[in-house]
């Protein structure tokens, strides 16, 4: 988890993290731990507390904007893994927060968020 992320959170609690059921460990191979999910449809599950809005991911700890982490880190589902600290994604969940963007980092340095 980069520095940006763990003085953000934003991304955490601003977007719904939807992903295939089969990340989590009510599949064999899973890791995300199911029971901080809920369904979303027959192939899609989310985290829970990201399914409405305001939304804020139930494995989000600390204040947005200030010291955040996942508590689940090693756990977390690919959409958690594909999000970059400085992308166009993480920076409309900043200034969302009234946080100032990240701005362009090349993409060999950029860490992956939360």
């Amino acid at each position: 988890m980069s520095d940006h992320c763990q003085n953000c959170g934003a991304c955490c609690a601003h977007y719904r993290v939807s992903f295939y059921w089969g990340e989590s460990d009510a599949a064999q191979g899973g890791s995300v731990p199911a029971r901080l999910t809920i369904p979303i449809h027959s192939i899609y599950v989310a985290m829970r507390g990201t399914d409405h809005h305001p939304s804020r991911c139930v494995a989000l700890t600390g204040k947005i904007g200030e010291a955040v982490s996942c508590s689940i880190y090693e756990q977390r589902s690919s959409t958690c893994k594909e999000v970059m600290a400085g992308d166009e994604q993480c920076n409309k969940a900043r200034q969302a927060y009234n946080l100032s963007p990240i701005i362009d980092q090349p993409k060999e340095t950029a860490e992956v968020f939360c």
